[in-house]
């Protein structure tokens, strides 16, 4: 698959390329304005819905037969974009709820949970895309989807599905009224610890402390 065969219906809005660049264009300049904002109410229901639309795309790449570039070396796409202000300001919104536990390959016999944040995630997938639309809009089309494709299996496609989770987690404790657990003084920083530490380092918020910064009502 050459970038002359997908640039000839780079138009077209049925081609797959077109389709993938839009979904990951949608997803960086959404979520973008949202860290830019100051509603910390609106965050979560709103990157649930963002993420969830990513990984639709994230799906269909990794649907797709194995995407090879043209050239043996990539083709450098210029000075990455700084996201430490996305990252920042996502850790301002969501400040509550940030850090979360993680477990990184569930096939992985005996594996501990680890401490992770959200706005540090979000934050390397927003990297991993842009990579790729930099590819994208210097009309590499061939060599944006591999990269996408590729990071999609390497990083930013299991990150994704973990934030998913998260922010899941978050809307069920809050909508069905059930206590949250809250990681004191967990932190990204410290080794992985076993359930049983994770359960004896987590203390009890109940979910309208919770559901109130986020602008939720619970259920009854």
């Amino acid at each position: 698959m050459s970038d002359a065969t997908l640039h000839a219906t780079s138009q077209n809005p049925d081609d797959f390329a077109v389709q993938v660049a839009d979904q990951v264009e949608s997803f960086l300049v959404a979520v973008t304005e949202v860290a830019r904002g100051d509603e910390p109410g609106s965050t979560v229901p709103f990157l649930l819905l963002e993420i969830s639309q990513l990984l639709l795309a994230g799906g269909r790449l990794g649907a797709h037969e194995d995407i090879l570039p043209d050239e043996r070396y990539e083709p450098d796409p210029g000075p990455e974009p700084d996201v430490d202000g996305l990252r920042e300001n996502f850790a301002r919104l969501l400040e509550p709820v940030d850090v979360y536990s993680e477990v990184f390959d569930p096939y992985e016999p005996r594996r501990a949970p680890v401490p992770a944040r959200i706005s540090d995630d979000l934050a390397d997938i927003i990297t991993d895309l842009r990579h790729g639309m930099a590819h994208y809009r210097a009309g590499r089309t061939t060599e944006a989807l591999w990269w996408w494709q590729f990071s999609y299996f390497s990083n930013w496609g299991p990150t994704a599905s973990a934030v998913l989770r998260a922010l899941q987690s978050v809307l069920i404790h809050v909508r069905l009224n059930q206590p949250l657990e809250e990681l004191d003084g967990l932190d990204t920083d410290q080794p992985p610890m076993g359930d049983e530490t994770l359960e004896f380092e987590a203390g009890r918020v109940m979910a309208e402390e919770i559901g109130g910064p986020l602008g939720m009502r619970p259920g009854p």
